[in-house]
């Protein structure tokens, strides 16, 4: 399944506003998120399999797709379209495996050396980042700002021409066309959506900077 990044909602219970998980998907994907991730770092197994189901049937008559982060093993059980590893998760060929050819299957890359080193023949898509700060998660790591953003999309577009790139971390509408300026095919989002007051509308007014840094870096 072709991924379409470039509106990448995160949903996670702990940045929800106090939201219900699956009410929230959907009205991001009624503002025109095109791809949906439940994230639930503290959850049991159990509650995000249950949680996934429900998102899942708010998204599908919207034809959005809802991928789990992490957890292939719920990915599977709760017939989510695909799955999100960072590198410490699930070996990317077992989820391909577990899940079948036609799952969404995407990789966080955060060093040059992952980029160089990412199984792209399993992939349907790759994550950059952590770009900026962000507060949504707990990330040693220094942010790799615009200029590894580059770098690193510099090396997935010689291994791979077409595959889709998104960026994550600290992206709301104030830096997106910054970072779609820099190559990423879509932005990775989680505080700047699920946390603003209307979230339908700020994911309407994100989608649309996004749309319009597509096209400006189309034109040139």
């Amino acid at each position: 399944m072709s991924a379409d990044l470039r509106l990448y909602a995160l949903v996670d219970p702990e940045r929800a506003g106090g939201r219900d998980l699956a009410e929230l998907a959907w009205l991001l994907a009624r503002g025109g998120a095109t791809l949906v991730q439940l994230r639930d770092k503290l959850g049991s197994t159990q509650t995000m399999v249950e949680t996934a189901r429900g998102i899942r049937s708010r998204l599908a008559p919207l034809g959005v797709p809802l991928v789990i982060n992490d957890r292939a093993d719920v990915a599977f059980a709760a017939g989510a379209d695909g799955v999100h590893l960072g590198q410490d998760d699930m070996a990317v060929d077992d989820a391909r495996r577990l899940l079948g050819p036609h799952a969404v299957i995407g990789l966080s890359i955060k060093t040059l050396e992952q980029a160089a080193q990412a199984p792209i023949e399993h992939l349907d898509y790759v994550c950059i980042g952590g770009v900026f700060a962000t507060t949504s998660k707990d990330n040693p790591d220094p942010p790799i700002g615009l200029p590894g953003l580059q770098s690193i999309y510099s090396v997935m577009r010689e291994r791979d021409p077409d595959l889709p790139i998104g960026a994550i971390a600290g992206i709301d509408a104030s830096n997106a066309d910054a970072v779609i300026a820099a190559g990423a095919d879509g932005v990775a989002v989680i505080s700047a959506l699920s946390l603003a007051p209307d979230p339908q509308a700020a994911a309407r007014d994100l989608r649309s900077i996004v749309e319009a840094a597509l096209a400006k870096r189309q034109a040139q």
